[in-house]
């Protein structure tokens, strides 16, 4: 969406049904967005944030001190909903990286990091690992570069239903693989055991089941998805 049309489309749909708690403006709804099934009232008009950014950001500010304490910060893949708000923070030293993304300070494969052991206090890693064929050393580059109590926020699409995580590398169609796996570029589809995979590299995990702890009329009011898990590790 271009720099001049999302303030218009903004501005279009205020209202007060729905507010983006990450700049507090509420409109009459929000847009549609999905790869494969769209999804209504998903992509926040103003931040472009989706149900996971805003239900991360709820979390961050309500039982972290993220916001407040001075702590080194590594961010994957930097969102556009975060990025200039964490960049602008006074507290954070704040470094971005991803192999490909125009935001990255520092160009890095996941799997073979640059960075010292024990660097960073915070590390936030969102819908990266199921692009990653060797998830194992991605988890354990994560685990190495994160300092003693430090926290990992290591957001995936996940199926809850599912109890072992699938992936088969013999499906090659993109339409058969976007079907399968939610968009053709992910390699596999994680399952409940993926908190069990984060322990063995390491990690103390809380499954957070954040959304358990608003009212129905909260989740609608951010356009959260119920029951969406964050996975909370530490060091």
């Amino acid at each position: 969406m271009s720099y001049w049309v999302r303030p218009l489309i903004a501005f279009a749909m205020k209202g007060s049904r729905f507010t983006d708690p990450i700049d507090g403006k509420s409109f009459r709804s929000f847009l549609s967005y999905g790869y494969a099934k769209n999804r209504d009232n998903a992509l926040s008009p103003s931040t472009l944030s989706l149900e996971r950014h805003r239900l991360l950001w709820l979390y961050l500010q309500r039982e972290t001190d993220f916001f407040t304490k001075p702590q080194k910060v590594l961010h994957f893949a930097p969102e556009q909903a975060f990025y200039k708000r964490f960049r602008n923070q006074k507290n954070l030293e704040y470094t971005t990286t991803d192999l490909f993304s125009p935001l990255a300070d520092v160009k890095a494969d996941i799997c073979d990091l640059p960075f010292e052991d024990d660097s960073f206090d915070t590390i936030l890693c969102n819908h990266v690992l199921e692009h990653i064929p060797d998830d194992t050393k991605a988890m354990q580059e994560l685990y190495r570069v994160l300092k003693p109590n430090g926290m990992a926020i290591l957001q995936i699409p996940q199926d809850l239903n599912r109890e072992v995580t699938f992936e088969d590398d013999s499906i090659t169609d993109p339409k058969e693989r976007t079907k399968i796996f939610g968009q053709y570029d992910h390699v596999r589809v994680y399952g409940r055991d993926y908190f069990d995979k984060l322990r063995s590299i390491g990690f103390t995990v809380k499954e957070e089941d954040y959304t358990a702890t608003f009212s129905p009329k909260e989740i609608e009011k951010y356009c959260l998805m119920k029951g969406e898990i964050i996975p909370v590790c530490f060091k």
